[in-house]
């Protein structure tokens, strides 16, 4: 998987939110594709400049990657 289609996974999590849990579908992208993300060294912050979100919410994904350790997402 490449930053571009993480970059789209991310905006299409975002926009398709509920109002008022953007932010924690930003967290489940995160969780979701920690393993990805970190396994890669991809940058945080190209896979949300990709993703056409503000760039202040790689914050938002790093903690969805932190968490990830923690949690597993319901399906």
């Amino acid at each position: 998987m490449t930053v571009a289609q993480l970059g789209a996974i991310l905006r299409e999590m975002y926009q398709k939110a509920p109002h008022g849990r953007q932010v924690t579908k930003i967290h489940l992208f995160g969780v979701k594709y920690a393993d990805v993300i970190t396994r890669n060294n991809y940058s945080i912050k190209e896979i949300v400049s990709a993703s056409g979100i503000n760039i202040s919410y790689a914050t938002e994904v790093n903690k969805g990657i932190n968490l990830s350790e923690y949690v597993v997402p319901k399906e």
